[in-house]
């Protein structure tokens, strides 16, 4: 399966999702873990997926989004950013907002 369609059916079925490094019970980065920290802090469900445990995915992407680092977070099939992004939008509460969005429609 060519790995954009991967990356859409995930996207299509999962209206928040976290590519990131490791697992949010176990992240292998701290920018993944700060993200996790987050979402968690939202008390949004979330879904993710370990770009570790697939290469092909990871590649591709980097090559999808057009963003080159990980952690990614997509809501309503939309790249929000990385972490510092995520970062600033929780602390702004432009990601509760954003979360609020997705559980509303």
């Amino acid at each position: 399966m060519d790995i954009k369609v991967r990356i859409e059916q995930q996207l299509n079925e999962f209206p928040v999702l976290l590519y990131m490094k490791g697992t949010p019970d176990f992240p292998q980065c701290g920018f993944s873990a700060q993200v996790v920290g987050a979402l968690k802090q939202c008390q949004k469900r979330f879904a993710y997926v370990n770009i570790l445990e697939d290469e092909e995915l990871r590649e591709g992407l980097k090559t999808y989004s057009s963003w080159p680092t990980f952690p990614q977070l997509y809501v309503s099939g939309e790249l929000l950013g990385g972490c510092d992004i995520i970062v600033e939008m929780f602390e702004s509460g432009e990601l509760q907002k954003s979360l609020n969005v997705v559980e509303e429609g």
